[in-house]
Parts: C-alpha cells; sequence; structure tokens
C-alpha cells in the first residue's frame, strides 16, 4: 500500500458512536470518520475501554488491537494502517494511504479509536463511496479533511456500444495504473462515466486514455461537486425473529428460505460488512449491512426487543 506524506475531523460524531456501524458519517461529498475522543455518551463504561497511545499499542498491544479482525487480508492492512499511525503521531504530520475497501475502513476505525493521539479521515470523494483514502495524522496537525480525492469525466457515444464497469476499470488498468489508485467508478450509460482518483494521477490518464472498448473517449478533470451521484433507493420494513443470527435475519430480509440462506452460508457467498460470514450463528446488529451474491444488500435498522423476548428489526432493504 502506498503513502504519502502532507501536513495538513474532528471528534467522532454521534452517528459513529458504535463500530458496529458500516455506514460511514458523510461530509460535502467525504467520508468524515473523525477519532479519537470518545464522547462522554459513548455508550460504554469509562473502565471498559481501555485506550491506548500509538506507540504503546504497537510495542505491546497490536495484537489485542487486531484481535476481533477476522480476514487475515484485512488485518495485514490494518496493521499496516497502525504503523502509519506510530508514524505520523511520532513525526506530528498527516500520512495517507491509497484508496482501500470498505472492511479495511471499518476496521481501521474500529482500531484506530481506541488510540488516544490519532485522527483519521476517510473520504471516497462522494457519499455512501465504498473504496476510500485513509488520513492519519496528530491531532495537532490533522485538523481539516485532506484534498486527496480527484475526479475524472470519462465521455463517449456509448449509446450504441455500452461499456460496463469492468470495461471502464480494465481500459483504466490498462494504462500501466494500479487499482489501488482509483476509487469508485461511477457508470453512466451513454455518457460513458465518472472516476474517482489520486491527483497525482489526473494528468497521466487525461493523455494516456484515449479509448474504452472501442469507443474514443475523452478524459477531463472535475470538481468533486459535479459528480453525478444517485442516492441508493431503499424500501424498509420490520421482522420479528427469535434471534438475532443471520440465518435468521438475512432469510427474512431477503424473504428466501433459512436452508437456502445457510446454503448461501455454506458456498461464501453471504457478507456482513464486507466481510464473508462462515458460521450460520454469526449475530447482527444495527448498522450492519448484509449482502447477499445475486439477491442485493440491505442495512439492519433498529433493533428492539418485544415483550416476549423477541427481536423486531427493521430492514432495509437497497433497490
Amino acid at each position: 500500500m502506498a503513502v504519502t506524506s502532507l501536513v495538513s475531523p474532528c471528534v467522532l460524531r454521534q452517528a459513529f458512536r458504535t463500530v458496529a456501524a458500516s455506514s460511514y458519517l458523510h461530509t460535502n461529498h467525504q467520508t468524515l470518520i473523525t477519532n479519537l475522543s470518545i464522547p462522554s455518551s459513548f455508550p460504554l463504561r469509562h473502565s471498559a475501554l481501555r485506550r491506548f497511545h500509538v506507540a504503546e499499542a504497537i510495542k505491546g498491544d497490536i495484537d489485542s488491537l487486531l484481535k476481533g479482525v477476522g480476514d487475515q487480508a484485512v488485518a495485514k492492512e490494518v496493521k499496516h494502517i497502525l504503523e502509519m499511525a506510530r508514524r505520523a503521531a511520532s513525526r506530528r504530520e498527516v500520512l495517507h494511504t491509497d484508496f482501500v475497501t470498505p472492511p479495511i475502513v471499518m476496521e481501521s476505525v474500529s482500531v484506530l479509536r481506541k488510540l488516544a493521539d490519532v485522527n483519521i479521515v476517510a473520504q471516497g470523494g462522494y457519499p455512501e463511496a465504498e473504496r476510500c483514502r485513509i488520513s492519519i495524522g496528530h491531532p495537532d496537525v490533522l485538523t481539516n479533511d485532506p484534498d486527496i480525492v480527484s475526479a475524472l469525466s470519462i465521455a463517449g457515444n456509448f449509446g450504441f456500444q455500452p461499456c460496463s464497469h469492468g470495461d471502464f476499470l480494465g481500459a483504466i488498468l490498462g494504462t500501466g495504473i494500479s487499482r489501488e489508485k482509483l476509487g469508485d467508478i461511477l457508470v453512466q450509460e451513454e455518457k460513458g462515466a465518472q472516476v474517482l482518483i489520486v491527483p497525482e494521477l489526473v494528468d497521466f490518464i487525461v493523455s494516456a486514455l484515449d479509448k474504452v472498448g472501442n469507443v474514443s473517449v475523452t478524459c477531463t478533470k472535475i470538481p468533486l461537486l459535479a459528480l453525478e451521484y444517485e442516492p441508493p433507493r431503499t424500501n424498509s420494513f420490520k421482522t420479528v425473529e427469535a434471534s438475532l443470527r443471520i440465518d435468521a435475519v438475512a432469510s427474512a430480509g431477503f424473504k428466501i428460505s433459512r436452508s437456502k440462506l445457510v446454503d448461501l452460508i455454506s458456498n461464501k457467498d453471504v457478507r456482513v460488512n464486507w466481510a464473508t460470514v462462515t458460521k450460520n450463528g454469526t449475530t447482527v446488529k444495527t448498522g450492519d449491512v448484509v449482502s447477499v451474491s445475486g439477491k442485493g444488500r440491505l442495512k439492519i435498522g433498529e433493533i428492539n426487543e418485544t415483550k416476549k423476548g423477541k427481536f423486531a428489526v427493521e430492514i432495509i432493504r437497497y433497490l
């Protein structure tokens, strides 16, 4: 993972009180995740959460910090980001990752919120961005949102030769840049696509990318505010379940049988917060995003216990 340095939010907002929330707090087309002083209203007793200084964590407690990260590939990236945090805190500077995936963003926030002397900003260029860049710095220097995400418009005559997300991705990577330098790609059907990218590669892509599939294209830099992003449509409903097990809640949410959901879990087709689920008994909580291959995605909303000891779960289904 490439790292650049730049000296350049701000208390973790109430909407991100629990790390269980997989959605991110968005501000002006950016994802703002600001640590790392726990609000007095944080729903944990002070004694229940030990907060480390970065140097202390790196020296002796890193394994305990990473204990909850089940995916080893994600854990490796989070460990790298912890090392970045150590350098940023000790040198009082700000360091940036390339674009990383949602599980890495989520787990990094989970770990870094336990540290006392760093702030973290994750931004992908627009609300609901999945691939984000993470900035980490000492609170004295990371006081605003770094300008580390740019946008490009790729235009061409796609009316008769439509191109998919994979077509645009393949064409861009064909210029020689790595996937980590690219954020999300917003396909606009006959209009082309808009792409999030690291600023230092904007000029290169503008000059190097001249075709997507068989369609000739032109690339121009655009401001983030010009991104044509349509918020996802959702449908909300409630289900009452005896437990919060993934096989119970997700089967109700996707309106499939519980046995079918169990089969999908066995085939590794079910993910919670972008991490593959391997156990039927995995429990879900408010804020979790559940996705099933071929079925779509849903989010767990408010959960209330009924008088009979069951759970009334709000399901937010993405259409």
